[in-house]
């Protein structure tokens, strides 16, 4: 039985080869995205073998509302919660699976030219360093089910790494922010509103090791989440379109000094967060002796808290940059891009695509980016961002 263990594996590096060249130069990867927002999944295919990485094809799908339900459900203490995660990861790989298949229709690669798809899964916890000094985060996701479904390497699990080396597992993207955003002679920065807003700000690249500052990334509080759950709750509406809701109210300006007072805002960085602080409760208790406050008002008064969080936590940054660049689901909302450059009135405020990336697939293609690292057997994490003892391959592989 060893013996044959042993033959089996001795094949394995050869009867792989053909799909995942041990050396990774493969250059197609897939990216997966289904961001604290939980409205979709957002997918890119993304080649990398040239000096400057080409996108291939993206594609989207919305999670139908059953699944969002369960998925917003579990972001809570519930009942049966172990069968539920794991019907719920089921039902959100097949939704992964589709935008995959969308993405090999759209671009004409075929499978076996894929090197891997990185699937980041959906946060439903995330309690960094909490309970016993280690903490966890917990993404659901079912790779194996992936992988099995798509023909394709799957690379998940990409935040437990970086807190088991005592870092808050995120964010993860400044790394990627800085390779593809990063600039040789100014410093630029990046806010990236999901349901979470999360920012990078990246030194001067013309500057290397020792000489180059540190690159500076952390979560600055409440993207849309709040925005969207309100939105919904009042119009039955997912989501602000174009912030005109937000933009017909009138920020409270006792309620929004109310809810600055989080002490979250006033934490240090490397921080993080996410739905097991940013939500509907959250927004309940600082409503609280507001109940004569009109609900567009308030919709007005949360689209100011994302944009003044994220003020304050730019400003709170050592560094001379004059460009933010902006990403995710609200650079698409017109108020709230309005809001954020009101709030930086000496500064540049544009959306990605002014440097060619469509805001909607700055995530997808971070993780695409991630899997490649991955493979390559390669650091992905930036330990002064997440507050980890040191770089750290990220990711578990599940080949197909």
């Amino acid at each position: 039985m060893i013996n044959s263990l042993q033959r089996l594996w001795s094949q394995w590096p050869t009867r792989n080869s053909a799909r995942v060249p041990r050396n990774g130069q493969m250059g197609c990867y897939i990216g997966l995205m289904s961001g604290t927002s939980t409205d979709g999944v957002d997918g890119v295919l993304v080649n990398f073998s040239r000096a400057q990485p080409v996108t291939l094809a993206f594609a989207s799908a919305a999670f139908d509302p059953t699944l969002k339900a369960q998925l917003l459900a579990l972001n809570t203490p519930s009942d049966n919660e172990l069968h539920r995660c794991a019907l719920a990861a089921n039902a959100l790989v097949r939704v992964y699976a589709d935008v995959v298949r969308q993405l090999l229709q759209q671009s004409g690669v075929q499978a076996r030219d894929v090197a891997a798809i990185g699937a980041h899964g959906q946060t439903v916890r995330h309690q960094p360093g909490a309970f016993d000094g280690c903490g966890y985060t917990w993404q659901l996701n079912q790779p194996s089910m992936l992988a099995e479904l798509t023909g394709i390497r799957v690379i998940a699990d990409f935040r437990s790494r970086d807190i088991a080396a005592g870092g808050q597992g995120a964010p993860l993207v400044p790394a990627f922010h800085d390779a593809w955003f990063g600039q040789t002679h100014h410093a630029v920065a990046l806010l990236n509103i999901g349901g979470i807003a999360n920012l990078t700000v990246l030194p001067p690249q013309r500057f290397t090791g020792p000489q180059r500052r540190p690159i500076v990334g952390f979560d600055s509080g409440p993207g849309n989440v709040l925005l969207d759950a309100w939105c919904l709750r009042h119009t039955g509406q997912p989501f602000d379109d174009q912030g005109q809701w937000a933009a017909s109210g009138q920020v409270c300006q006792p309620l929004l000094a109310a809810m600055l007072a989080e002490p979250y805002f006033a934490k240090v960085y490397p921080k993080s967060t996410g739905r097991d602080l940013f939500n509907e409760s959250w927004l309940q208790n600082h409503l609280a002796g507001y109940s004569n406050l009109a609900p567009k008002d308030v919709q007005a008064t949360l689209m100011a808290l994302t944009a003044e969080s994220a003020r304050q936590a730019l400003v709170g940054v050592d560094m001379d940059w004059s460009q933010l660049l902006v990403c995710g689901g609200g650079a698409l909302n017109t108020a709230l891009m309005k809001a954020v450059a009101q709030a930086l009135p000496h500064k540049e405020v544009v959306s990605t695509s002014a440097k060619g990336m469509d805001p909607m697939q700055v995530e997808a293609t971070a993780f695409a980016w991630l899997a490649r690292q991955h493979v390559l057997g390669l650091p992905a994490n930036l330990p002064q961002v997440t507050g980890a003892s040191g770089p750290r391959i990220l990711g578990a592989s599940y080949p197909p």
